[in-house]
């Protein structure tokens, strides 16, 4: 798979480090992504952006995101999408780790511009993936 378009990475949520910068490890160029482990009482900076939207997806712990100054609390599988000009801070007021994953991007969304196949073996063009049927389920 050398020659193919394709990188790998493994989130550190164990590491040392607050930041993980997903974004180098992966190649990527279109939007940002990092993973951010704060330990019980660590806050980031209070922060905002020119043109990036960023969103917060909460992996681990519970999420204070302080908003204006306003405080939402965001547990496990939760997300939170804050616009550019909004100042912005995380924190881990909670007792234990926090790991939250961050994406951030700007400009327009290029909209569905997926090709699928139905097999392997089909060497055509493709098709828009709303044409092509899902395939059936693995036997368990």
């Amino acid at each position: 798979m050398a020659d193919l378009d394709v990188a790998f990475t493994v989130l550190d949520r164990a590491g040392r480090e607050r930041m993980q910068t997903l974004r180098r490890d992966l190649g990527l160029e279109s939007f940002g992504l990092n993973l951010l482990v704060l330990a019980p009482g660590q806050r980031g900076r209070i922060h905002a952006h020119e043109h990036q939207d960023e969103v917060y997806l909460v992996l681990e712990g519970e999420l204070t995101l302080v908003l204006e100054g306003a405080e939402r609390r965001l547990g496990p599988d939760e997300l939170a999408r804050v616009g550019p000009a909004v100042r912005r801070q995380l924190v881990n007021a909670g007792p234990g780790r926090l790991a939250v994953l961050a994406l951030g991007g700007a400009g327009a969304h290029v909209g569905r511009d997926g090709i699928a196949w139905e097999s392997w073996e089909d060497r055509s063009a493709g098709r828009p993936p709303g044409e092509i049927p899902l395939p059936d389920d693995l036997p368990l």
